[in-house]
Formats: structure tokens, sequence, C-alpha cells
């Protein structure tokens, strides 16, 4: 005798399970692009608010020479993970028994991480930091130069900000026998903008760098196949998104650049007003990012009448994936130590992978509660000092209650526990080790669905 798992009795616990899956992941990924709002049965509408605060951090490294590639563990940073909030919206509904139209908005990629102590702060004493170089092996000469780079932005620290957001027009098709499968697909606008500040002798020449990217719009599409078995609540889904290439407007400001430009025409630097010096270092160019493709693959089950199990598995390539700002790159190359291709400012050496299961169980006609277990790969160690987090181990809770027929409000959490990693320089210098760090995530979802 066969069992028939109704939606209708699984309807509450499908829907505890989706607060909870808000993620921090590898690279700049943040949202995880979720998409299962436009698999839920008839009209359906859903908000959802996600806070992660992350407590990331570690010791910088004593060694200040640019030249010597060598950890020794210094001073601690403190906290550089700023708190993060984003918003996830999507509305969907069924023209007729064979098509669907769905609108989806999330924040897909970001970052924000700030120190506020240690080598990643600017000094304010030009003697002591250019000592503090000259002990550490660097020639007086270049010594004075990074010392006077960092005096241009003295006292503040080094800061990073992304932000973007992404709306995705979905179209879909039911087909086969008991209309079981299903093609969607349909166009994606991203924004994206981003604010750099590289400060401290941590950076060597680099100190004092800042860039401001202009928010920018640009597009690619989403495309995928699901199948359904509704007897026994089965839905699974493989969905594809495609790169997004952005041309952005990029202001830059490189101290060293105009240091060495005075200096190379045999003036002294030192005699020249900081003003003058960041007026002449100072360039706007265009310049190109792609936010990466990815593949997310969404799978659900009833195991009886009142359990759900689900998995979700999720592939960036964040291997493929650079950011190169012009006037920072043009000055890796005229230092002749980079070959022509001279430095990215962020890239990453692996692709990541994330995998979440869980289940949910209704106990209660409109209550539900959920639990789920992530592991994600992180995108490589030693990874990039602006974010110094290699994966995460992860454990969630979640619960939903239906308030009326249709309205339902679902909250979930998250704990993370990050993967070890060592700060990088993009020239290869280790300029920091970050271990033991956790965090947290929280969510809350407001939804709607009428059948």
């Amino acid at each position: 005798m066969r069992t028939t798992f109704h939606l209708k009795t699984l309807a509450v616990a499908i829907a505890a399970l989706s607060v909870a899956s808000v993620t921090n992941a590898a690279g700049l990924d943040r949202s995880g692009q979720d998409v299962t709002a436009f698999f839920q049965d008839g009209t359906y509408a859903e908000a959802v608010y996600t806070y992660i605060d992350a407590d990331v951090s570690g010791y910088d490294s004593s060694n200040n020479n640019p030249g010597v590639n060598t950890y020794e563990r210094g001073n601690k940073t403190g906290d550089i993970a700023e708190a993060y909030d984003f918003f996830r919206y999507g509305v969907k509904t069924d023209i007729n028994d064979t098509f669907s139209i769905g609108i989806l908005y999330d924040e897909p990629f970001g970052a924000a991480a700030e120190y506020t102590q240690s080598n990643f702060v600017a000094s304010d004493n030009i003697a002591a930091s250019g000592g503090a170089l000259v002990a550490d092996g660097v020639d007086p000469q270049t010594a004075g130069a990074i010392a006077l780079a960092e005096s241009t932005t003295a006292g503040e620290n080094t800061n990073v900000e992304v932000r973007s957001q992404s709306l995705t027009g979905i179209l879909g098709m039911k087909f086969g026998t008991n209309k079981n499968f299903q093609i969607y697909g349909g166009p994606v606008a991203q924004r994206i903008e981003s604010e750099t500040k590289l400060r401290g002798l941590a950076y060597g020449p680099a100190t004092g760098y800042t860039s401001n990217s202009n928010p920018d719009m640009d597009y690619g599409y989403i495309a995928g196949m699901s199948f359904s078995k509704p007897e026994i609540a089965l839905k699974a889904a493989l969905t594809y998104r495609s790169e997004i290439d952005h041309d952005i407007r990029i202001s830059e400001t490189y101290p060293i650049a105009a240091i060495s430009a005075i200096a190379g025409q045999g003036g002294d630097p030192s005699t020249v007003p900081v003003a003058q010096i960041l007026a002449a270092s100072t360039q706007v160019n265009n310049y190109e990012i792609t936010t990466p493709k990815s593949v997310n693959f969404d799978f659900q089950t009833g195991i009886n009448p009142t359990t759900l199990a689900t998995a979700k598995v999720r592939w960036v390539p964040w291997s493929d994936f650079v950011i190169t700002p012009p006037l920072y790159n043009q000055v890796s190359v005229d230092s002749g130590l980079y070959g022509d291709d001279g430095l990215n400012l962020v890239e990453y050496k692996d692709d990541q992978w994330q995998v979440e299961l869980g289940l949910a169980k209704r106990v209660a006609p409109a209550l539900a509660i959920s639990g789920t277990v992530g592991w994600d790969s992180g995108a490589g160690d030693p990874t990039t000092s602006l974010g110094p987090i290699d994966g995460y181990y992860s454990v969630g809770l979640g619960a939903k209650y239906n308030v009326t027929e249709n309205w339902a409000v679902s909250a979930g959490g998250k704990y993370l526990w990050f993967g070890d990693a060592k700060g990088q320089l993009p020239s290869g210098k280790i300029v920091g080790d970050f271990e033991d760090n956790d965090g947290y995530v929280a969510g809350l979802k407001l939804s709607y669905q009428a059948k």
C-alpha cells in the first residue's frame, strides 16, 4: 500500500527551512542566489531579512619588509568582520497549468571588513614607520617612501565594502504526462559597487591605496530544469546563472606612484604637501569585473506525511574571479617585479562547493521546526587579507508559524565555524594568520501563499 505525502500537510514544514539556509560563504558569496520561491505552488510571495555577524580575528606579521615573504606572528588584529545585512524578495504565480512567472530580488555578492588596530592602520609618525621598516631590513630610501605614503592617510583603517543587487525574471513551462517536468529561464539585471582602502605597513608600498567603483548595472541570464512528484512531496531543480560582465568607472588614489614620480624627477617628496601628492596620484578609469557563474541544485522529498528532507548543493568558480583596478595593476607592472601582467587586487585559488542537508517536521497544524547542517569548501588558503576565511561548517535551526491560511512568519538562525586562513597580499606575502573564528546568521521571513 503506497503512502501519499500531500503537499498541503507538509506546507508548513517546507518553508521552515528556507530562512535557516542563509549563509556567509566563500569569496564574495552572500545570498546563495536562492530560487526556491519560484517552485512554490500557486501564487506565492516572500520577503526575507538576513543579518550576518562574524567574529574574524587573528595576528598581523611583525615582518613588514615587502621583499621578504616570511610570516612572523605580531600583534592582534581585533575583530575585522563588520556586521552585514541584506534583503531578499520573491513573487511567483501560475498563469495556467503549464506556464508560471516570477520575479526575484536578492543581494548576491558582498563584503564588509575593517581593521581597527595592528599593522593594517596607517600611522601618523613617519619617523617611527620608517624606522620600523629599516629594522625589518628595508633600505632607507624605500622605507622613507613607504612611510611617507602611509602618512598621507594617517590614522585611517584598512576597509573594504562591496554591495550588489540582483533582479531576476523567470518564465517556467511545465510538460510531461502529469506536468512533472519544468524548464525555466529569464533575464538577470545586476548592480554592483565597491570601496577599498589599504592602510598600514602591512601593505608595504600599497599603503594609502584607495579605490571607489561607481555603481554599474549589467545583465545576464538564468536557466534550469525541475522535476516534481507531488504525491511524495518530491521536488528537484538544477539552476544555472551566467557570468555578468560589468564595465565600471573607478577612481583610484595610489600615493606611492606620485612619490616615486617626484623622486624620479629629482624632487624631495617629503617637502611636497600631502594634498598635492594625493592629487598627483589619483586617476579615473574604466575597468571590467566579471561576477561568476554558478550552479545550484535544490532537492526535497517527504519522509512521512509530516516530515521533509532537503539537500542543497552550490558550485561557484571563484578561481576564475579577479579584481584588477587599472592604476593598482599599472604600478605593479611599472615596478618590474611582477611581469607584464602585474598584480590583481583580489583573486582566489579554488572553486567554492557548498552543501547543506536539512530536516523539517510539522509538529502542530500551524507550526513546523527544522534543522540543517552545512559545509562550505571556501575559496582557498592563503586567501585575501580583506576576507581571511577558508570555508565553514554550520548548524542551523528554523521555525515557521502559519498565522492564517495564507500568511506565515518564519525565523531561522545558523552558527558557523570558520576555517583557519592566512591573509595574503596580491604579491604573495603572508601578512596575517586567522584561527578559531566563528559567526552567526539570523533570518526573518514573511510569506503569502494561495493555491
